[in-house]
C-alpha cells in the first residue's frame, strides 16, 4: 500500500475517477465529500455509491452551509444557466462558481489528512473542459500545496510533506471517461447535473451536463446515466 490519502469525492464523474486512480496507484482512500448547501444535492447520493463501489476505506460527510453568503447559482437565489454554447462557457467566470468552495474543501482535506498522518490529498480539478472556475487551475493547487506545508504541525516540524495530487489537471472529459472506465468506474452511478430533477435526472441543459456530453461524444461511449434514466436511445 501506498499509505493513507484523503480524496475530495463529491459523486461526479471526475471525482468518482480521481479515486479509482488513488485506488488503483494503492493508497488506502479515505472519501471526503461536503453537504455545502448545494442546489445539487443529489451529488450526495452518487457520492455514497462511487465510494461503496470503489471500496474506500471510510466515507465522511461534512456538514456546513454556503447559503449564508450565497452568491452562486449553486447556493444562492440565482438561476442556473441554461443552453449556453460551449465556446460562452470558455469565457469568464459562470455564476455556478462557488466562492472559494475549493479552498474551503482542500482545508477540510489538509486537517483530515493531517489527522491521519497522510501525505496525500486526491482532488478532481480539471484546467482543460471546466467552466472557468479560478480554483480548478495548476497554479491554483500549487500555491495550495505549498501554503499546507506552511500551515501544519507536520509540515513545519518536516516529518512530513503533504502532496495535493490532481491528476485529472491538464486532461480533457474524453480523456477522463476513457481513464475511468479503464479502472471500471461505472459513470451510471455519478451526478454532474447543476439542477436535476428530484429523482436525479439530469436537466441536460446547464454547463456541466453539456460538458459530460462533450466527453462521452469525444471518447466514443454513451453515457450509461442515460440508459439509467431512460433518456434517448442508442
Amino acid at each position: 500500500m501506498a499509505g493513507p490519502a484523503v480524496v475530495l469525492v463529491s459523486g461526479g464523474l471526475d471525482s468518482a475517477t480521481v479515486l479509482a486512480i488513488a485506488r488503483a496507484a494503492g493508497f488506502e482512500c479515505n472519501a471526503l465529500s461536503f453537504r455545502y448547501g448545494q442546489r445539487h444535492m443529489h451529488e450526495l447520493t452518487c457520492a455514497r455509491e462511487v465510494v461503496r463501489q470503489l471500496a474506500a476505506q471510510r466515507h465522511v460527510v461534512v456538514d456546513f452551509d454556503l447559503r449564508t453568503f450565497g452568491g452562486s447559482a449553486l447556493t444562492g437565489d440565482i438561476a442556473v444557466p441554461k443552453d449556453r454554447p460551449l465556446e460562452e462557457m470558455a469565457q469568464g467566470i459562470p455564476v455556478t462558481y462557488v466562492p472559494a468552495r475549493n479552498t474551503i474543501f482542500l482545508s477540510f482535506a489538509l486537517a483530515w489528512a493531517e489527522t491521519l498522518a497522510a501525505q496525500d490529498v486526491f482532488v478532481g480539478v480539471n484546467a482543460l473542459d471546466y467552466s472557468g472556475y479560478p480554483d480548478c487551475r495548476p497554479e491554483y493547487i500549487a500555491a495550495f500545496e505549498r501554503m499546507a506545508n506552511l500551515a501544519t504541525k507536520a509540515g513545519v516540524e518536516g516529518r512530513t510533506r503533504l502532496r495535493i495530487h490532481a491528476p485529472l489537471i491538464d486532461m480533457t472529459k474524453a480523456q477522463i471517461i476513457r481513464r475511468g472506465l479503464e479502472l471500471g468506474v461505472d459513470y451510471a452511478t455519478t451526478s454532474s447535473c447543476y439542477d436535476p430533477a428530484p429523482d436525479g435526472a439530469p436537466c441536460l441543459r446547464c454547463d456541466a451536463c453539456a460538458l459530460r456530453a462533450k466527453g462521452f461524444a469525444e471518447a466514443g461511449v454513451r453515457d450509461p446515466l442515460l440508459e439509467r434514466f431512460g433518456i434517448g436511445s442508442k
